[in-house]
C-alpha cells in the first residue's frame, strides 16, 4: 500500500537541519508589545482598553468585533501607550495597541475547568475567549470552525502536523517535546462531535514524532496517527483531507462539507490551554532560521514583540540576508524591515543570503506543462498567470482559478521563472 498523499506538489530543499535539533527556548522581550486588532480572518477586534491603562499578563485587551472575530489579549504586564497605526508583515499600516513592557510578567489570574464538567456550549465558549485562532497561517476563529450548522456530519478531526513549508521546525519542536497537550487538545475537540474520529496527520520525515504519538495514543482514544508522504504542500487543507480520507474539497466548499475539521498542531494545543486552565493565546512558538542567521532555533515568544528583537536574540545576521520572509520561503511574505510584531499566526523568520527568484529574469513560457504536472488544484497555472495579468477576471474564473491556493509550486517549478502564483 502506498503512503498517504495526493497528486501534484513538488520536493523543495528542506532546509529543517538548520533548526530542527534546538529545543524551544523561551525568551521575554525587554521592549514594547504591539498587538494588531486584525490577526484574524474576520471583523477586527474591538479595544476595551485606553491609553494610560494598567493591564496584566492574560488580561483581555479587545473584544471580538462580530461572530467571526475574537478577543485579544496582553501577553505582558504593563501601561498600554496607545492605540496607533503600526506596520504588520504583510507591508499595511493597521490598528495596534501598543503596550509599554513594565518587564514584570506578572499575570491575571485563569479558571481552571475539568473538561467533564463543561458542557459543549461552555468548551466552545472557553476557546473563543481565549482568542484561539488557527495558527498554521490563516488564522480562521477556531470557536467559529468547531461550530458547523450540524455537528453530527461531522466524522474526521485531522490535526495537520504535516509542517510541509521548507526550513520551519516550530510543529515539529511542539510535537517532540509536548505531544501530550496536542492529544489533550484533539480529545477536547472530539467531546464536542459525537460521530467523529481524531486522525494525528504527519508527514514520514519527522518518524521520532510518529513514534511517540503512536506510544501515546490508546485504541480507547478513538485517535489513529497517520503517517502522510514528505511532500510539498502536503499541509494545504484540502490536500490534507484527500490524503487522510480521500474526500475532495474545492473553494466552493467548507471542510466541514466533506464531514472533517482541520486544525494544526499548535491550534490544538491552545485549545487544551484554553479549555482546561482557562489561558488565553498569549504566545506562539516561532523558528528563526534560514543560512543567513548566526543561531537558527525556536523561540517560544509573547504575541506582540518585534521580529527585530526576536533577530538579534537568536544572534543576528552572520551573513547579509538578500531575502527576508515572515514565515517561510513557499507561502511566507517578504519583508522590507523587522520592526514588525509577532502575531498569533506567525510561525518563522527566515533570513536567506539567496534569492533564486530575483537573480533570474522571467523569461517566455515555453509551454512544458511543469506547472500543471504540479498543481495540486489540478488547475493551468500559465494560463491563469496571463488572465491575471490581463485582469481578465471572468476568463480565470471560467479556467477554475480559484482551486488555486497559492502555495507557489507552479513559480518554483517553471524552468523560465515566471512567477505564476
Amino acid at each position: 500500500m502506498g503512503k498517504l498523499t495526493f497528486r501534484g506538489g513538488i520536493h523543495p530543499y528542506e532546509g529543517k537541519e538548520l533548526s530542527k535539533d534546538h529545543p524551544i527556548e523561551k525568551y521575554l522581550p525587554k521592549g514594547d508589545l504591539v498587538y494588531p486588532l486584525s490577526q484574524h480572518i474576520g471583523a477586527p477586534s474591538v479595544p476595551c482598553v485606553k491609553k494610560g491603562d494598567t493591564v496584566l499578563a492574560g488580561q483581555k485587551i479587545a473584544d471580538a468585533g462580530g461572530f467571526v472575530s475574537v478577543p485579544l489579549h496582553a501577553s505582558v504586564s504593563g501601561t498600554v501607550k496607545g492605540i496607533e497605526k503600526r506596520l504588520n508583515a504583510t507591508g499595511s499600516m493597521v490598528d495596534c495597541i501598543v503596550i509599554e513592557n513594565d518587564q514584570q510578567y506578572q499575570e491575571t489570574e485563569f479558571q481552571e475547568a475539568r473538561l467533564e464538567d463543561l458542557t459543549k456550549e461552555e468548551i466552545l465558549n472557553r476557546i473563543k475567549e481565549g482568542g484561539v485562532v488557527g495558527m498554521g497561517g490563516a488564522g480562521f476563529p477556531t470557536h467559529v470552525k468547531l461550530a458547523p450548522k450540524d455537528p453530527s456530519k461531522i466524522e474526521y478531526i485531522l490535526v495537520n502536523g504535516a509542517e510541509c513549508e521548507p526550513y520551519i521546525t516550530s510543529d515539529y519542536r511542539r510535537m517532540i517535546e509536548e505531544p501530550e497537550k496536542v492529544v489533550k487538545g484533539l480529545q477536547v475537540i472530539l467531546t464536542l462531535f459525537d460521530s467523529a474520529k481524531g486522525y494525528i496527520c504527519i508527514e514520514d520525515n519527522k518518524p521520532d514524532c510518529i513514534a511517540k504519538f503512536r506510544e501515546l495514543v490508546l485504541p480507547e482514544d478513538n485517535i489513529e496517527v497517520l503517517e502522510l508522504k514528505t511532500k510539498y504542500p502536503q499541509g494545504a487543507e484540502r490536500m490534507l483531507i484527500y490524503a487522510a480520507t480521500g474526500r475532495k474539497v474545492n473553494s466552493s466548499m467548507l471542510p466541514a462539507d466533506a464531514g472533517c475539521i482541520v486544525d494544526n498542531i499548535d491550534t490544538v494545543t491552545a485549545i487544551y490551554q484554553a479549555v482546561r486552565f482557562g489561558e488565553p493565546l498569549m504566545s506562539r512558538i516561532v523558528t528563526v532560521t534560514g543560512d543567513a542567521v548566526q543561531n537558527p532555533c525556536n523561540f517560544e515568544v509573547p504575541v506582540g514583540m518585534l521580529l527585530s528583537e526576536l533577530l538579534e536574540q537568536a544572534g543576528g545576521l552572520k551573513n547579509e540576508a538578500v531575502k527576508i520572509i515572515c514565515g517561510g520561503p513557499m507561502m511566507g511574505r517578504a519583508l522590507f524591515t523587522m520592526d514588525v510584531p509577532v502575531t498569533k499566526t506567525t510561525s518563522a523568520l527566515t533570513c536567506l543570503t539567496e534569492d533564486e527568484v530575483s537573480a533570474l529574469a522571467p523569461s517566455a513560457c515555453i509551454n512544458c506543462g511543469r506547472c500543471v504536472s504540479v498543481c495540486p488544484g489540478h488547475v493551468l497555472p500559465a494560463r491563469l498567470a496571463k488572465l491575471a495579468e490581463r485582469g481578465d477576471m471572468a476568463g480565470f474564473e471560467a479556467l477554475d482559478g480559484m482551486e488555486c491556493c497559492e502555495c507557489g509550486c507552479c513559480s518554483y517549478i517553471c524552468p523560465a521563472k515566471r512567477p505564476l502564483t
